[in-house]
């Protein structure tokens, strides 16, 4: 065994008291002397255009914009994919938290991964961000203390998207439906919002996500004779039922097809031929204001392309917990959350935005309908804005709130 000298471990005492001190360095104090944030996405999945790498892009423009660093202390992004398998996101958390120091896990597309995620987190005492996922129990009666939801959730869109068509005339629907969570979430908050403008659901059909053939879905759903198709899945299953339902004739003859989540890579990979005329709930586009399109040009001159509603949310929420982290002068999650509720979130992507006591993000929403081609005049010009929702009016409200967190 080699001799070690005791003045050496007095000087190794030394540096690490040192480190520690330069970890706390004007009262701040940040864990292990580094703010690291943990991106675990859908890289290779039927989400990757709305997620995936685009939403490590959003992740790195925030960092970028504080200079790489937070109360003096460098910022380290790591990154995973969680194949949308719940095992896998708490495999790959539980390794995060416990080996890598992850301060906050975060965007977490798929709410069963984000709902499993969040478990661990909270039983780690660390911080989760989902951006991805939209499922209303992540911050209904699953939230935690330790979790923020931003983007959106199945509520909100479900409120936007229907009510108005239902009072334009389509007052029957059938629904066309993804098998898991947020699937039936979609539907379930849909179905509520149609039945209490007066419409009404006929039917619905679900299929096992993810999905590939919905011809026998949507013979059934032509079959039904109802105003409107709604279709309660997302990415690459979204575009698929839509083309094959305009190969069987749905959205023909006065019927609408209703897309229950739609993002701009949505439209794109349809093209506008196919995704014309159709109207959805959005939380963000690119060209509506000057902050959103300084950010898109960001992000186009990293991915080529515009950013989606979750990739911008994405970019929001980690500029957002940075500015809580600096304020607190603390990573500790407890003091992030804390410094996040005071806040008027305005940026980029949230207008109007608050963090209530569930965790949830409240912000203006969108009424959007996709542009015709001939009403197109630049590249990426897909949306026209028909409605500002605002976030009160979009939102469950806190009195209706299963969150065991909020007072009442």
């Amino acid at each position: 065994m080699k001799f070690i000298p005791p003045t050496a471990l007095v000087l190794s005492a030394i540096a690490l008291l040192t480190g520690a001190a330069h970890a706390q360095a004007g009262g701040a104090k940040i864990s292990d002397g580094v703010v690291k944030i943990g991106v675990l996405t859908d890289i290779n999945g039927p989400f990757m255009d709305n997620v995936g790498k685009g939403s490590i892009v959003a992740t790195e423009i925030a960092v970028e914009e504080f200079g790489g660093k937070v109360l003096g202390m460098p910022i380290e992004i790591v990154t995973a994919d969680h194949q949308n398998k719940a095992d896998i996101a708490s495999t790959k958390t539980r390794e995060w938290l416990d080996r890598d120091k992850v301060d906050a896990v975060t965007e977490l597309g798929n709410s069963a991964v984000a709902l499993a995620a969040m478990k661990i987190a909270q039983e780690k005492g660390r911080m989760s961000i989902v951006t991805g996922a939209g499922a209303q129990r992540i911050s209904n009666e699953d939230c935690t203390p330790n979790n923020v939801h931003w983007v959106y959730d199945s509520y909100a869109l479900a409120n936007v998207g229907t009510k108005s068509l239902v009072k334009k005339g389509f007052k029957t629907w059938y629904y066309v439906t993804a098998d898991y969570a947020f699937g039936h979430s979609l539907e379930n908050d849909g179905r509520k919002f149609i039945e209490a403008a007066g419409g009404s659901v006929v039917g619905s059909s679900r299929y096992p996500f993810p999905g590939n053939d919905f011809a026998s879905y949507i013979v059934k759903a032509n079959g039904s004779k109802a105003n409107a198709v709604a279709i309660a899945t997302a990415g690459l299953d979204l575009q698929n039922a839509i083309k094959q339902g305009r190969e069987f004739g749905l959205g023909t003859g006065g019927q609408a097809t209703v897309a229950m989540l739609m993002s701009i890579m949505d439209v794109h990979g349809l093209g506008l031929k196919n995704a014309g005329n159709m109207m959805f709930a959005e939380s963000f586009y690119w060209d509506y204001d000057d902050e959103s399109r300084k950010f898109a040009d960001k992000f186009m001159k990293k991915m080529k392309r515009m950013p989606t509603a979750l990739q911008a949310g994405q970019y929001s929420a980690i500029r957002t917990y940075l500015k809580a982290v600096e304020q607190a002068k603390s990573d500790d999650v407890a003091d992030v959350i804390k410094a996040m509720k005071r806040m008027r979130i305005q940026d980029a992507f949230a207008k109007n935005g608050t963090l209530r006591d569930d965790g949830k993000m409240v912000h203006d929403m969108l009424l959007v309908k996709v542009k015709m081609p001939s009403e197109s005049k630049k590249p990426w010009d897909y949306y026209s804005v028909q409605e500002t929702v605002p976030g009160k009016e979009a939102f469950e409200s806190l009195d209706q709130s299963k969150c065991p967190l909020v007072k009442k």
